[in-house]
């Protein structure tokens, strides 16, 4: 996985060529790498665009099949998106720690949007180290009115817009994990580019597409995510794109314990029962998907994802 802070500044053969439509920058001028299947057991295939080097699934989700994949299960139909204690404690770890490493770049008093906030717990974390003014952006869903719960949060519930805020309004914006989920990341990159300060900070978090779980796992990589996740990019790519619009890189890293082992465990998972996400969907309690396997085929995942994550965790932090 990939985190990367920015500072704000100052031909293929023509029978690899896909005619899909790159979402990011609309070229028909791409290849397919390989295919993949969402949890519904639609397919569709990985695909790389030849002009801004994007990777996006293809064919482009109907908003049908959307709207389905963001359903109750995908936010959590309880108080929790996860219906264990101990793994909302562990994201609340993890959480905790974003805000810390984030408030290291704010002064007090500092505007801070956080788009995709989630259940807000990462801004009001950020509480922790500061005194700060809290923004954040949630689609409409169970995680929204978590965060509306926060009442430090300014919370818009629904896609950031051109109009929301003023040109050079925030100190900081960060986006979790939420780029590669836009339907249009070009114009949301273009109103930050807008609404940050001259020498604000914009923090991102995405899948690396270009990392070694993924190209072993291909489809069955669990950080694919379709039909949710739409683009994907190789961090060298990515600071490219965040030069043209005027950013520079002033931190970046490739390591995540939150997400590098567990993605690590559920590929597998995914590699020997040719099936997505059963033991993940098993720990947000989505019965839906898991009733139809047996208890012991459960217990048996939930099993090897104890004995073997402790190995990936040691694997990724030693090796």
């Amino acid at each position: 996985m990939q985190n990367i802070l920015f500072l704000t500044k100052n031909k293929m053969p023509e029978n690899n060529i896909n005619q899909s439509i790159c979402g990011f920058c609309k070229s028909t001028n791409s290849k397919i790498l390989y295919k993949t299947f969402d949890i519904f057991e639609n397919n569709y295939t990985i695909n790389k665009c030849n002009d801004c080097n994007a990777y996006f699934l293809a064919p482009r989700p109907s908003s049908e099949r959307l709207s389905q994949a963001y359903d109750l299960s995908y936010y959590g139909e309880k108080e929790e998106k996860f219906s264990s204690p101990l793994v909302e404690k562990v994201l609340d770890f993890f959480r905790n720690g974003r805000s810390r490493r984030v408030s290291k770049y704010l002064k007090s008093g500092a505007k801070v949007l956080d788009i995709g906030c989630g259940n807000g717990r990462f801004l009001k974390y950020l509480l922790n180290y500061g005194k700060y003014e809290l923004y954040g952006t949630e689609m409409e869903g169970n995680s929204a009115n978590r965060a509306y719960k926060i009442s430090e949060i300014n919370l818009k519930i629904g896609s950031l817009e051109q109009n929301d805020f003023s040109n050079n309004y925030f100190d900081a914006i960060t986006l979790f994990h939420v780029i590669e989920h836009l339907t249009e990341p070009k114009q949301v990159l273009e109103i930050i580019e807008k609404i940050i300060k001259h020498g604000g900070i914009v923090v991102f978090s995405f899948p690396n597409i270009a990392s070694l779980q993924a190209i072993i796992f291909k489809g069955k990589w669990l950080h694919l995510d379709p039909p949710r996740h739409l683009f994907f990019f190789s961090p060298r790519d990515f600071i490219n794109i965040m030069q043209n619009y005027g950013f520079k890189v002033v931190k970046k890293h490739y390591f995540s314990l939150e997400q590098n082992p567990f993605g690590a465990v559920q590929s597998t998972l995914n590699l020997i029962t040719n099936k997505r996400e059963v033991f993940f969907e098993s720990l947000k309690g989505n019965k839906n998907y898991t009733k139809q396997y047996s208890k012991f085929n459960l217990l048996a995942q939930k099993m090897f994802f104890v004995f073997t994550m402790p190995l990936f965790a040691f694997n990724d932090l030693f090796l």
